[in-house]
């Protein structure tokens, strides 16, 4: 692991610290579990607006949430997003798998 410092907000640093004894971790396993939890939430919500952007397939954002495609498509409908796919999309989506 990388050691990185950060300057936080006493009442959160209090969070941390009240969290980690709750729950008998460490202050860094506490800030590793929030940071990650943060990055899983912020590659969804980008790959969601791209996809709903049209930017890129479901696949594409599926890959980029770090999801499968029927779980990305779970968050499509738990978002009320649209799915639109066409024969071209699913054509590229379908040589990409085959790829793998």
């Amino acid at each position: 692991m990388q050691v990185v410092a950060a300057r936080l907000p006493k009442d959160v640093a209090r969070e941390i610290e009240r969290i980690a004894v709750e729950e008998k971790l460490d202050k860094s396993s506490v800030l590793a579990r929030a940071t990650d939890l943060y990055i899983r939430h912020w590659k969804l919500q980008r790959a969601l607006g791209l996809y709903e952007d049209g930017k890129i397939t479901a696949l594409k954002a599926a890959d980029l949430a770090g999801l499968s495609i029927w779980e990305f498509l779970e968050e499509l409908e738990k978002k009320k997003i649209p799915v639109h796919y066409s024969a071209e999309e699913f054509v590229e989506d379908f040589e990409a798998a085959r790829k793998e």
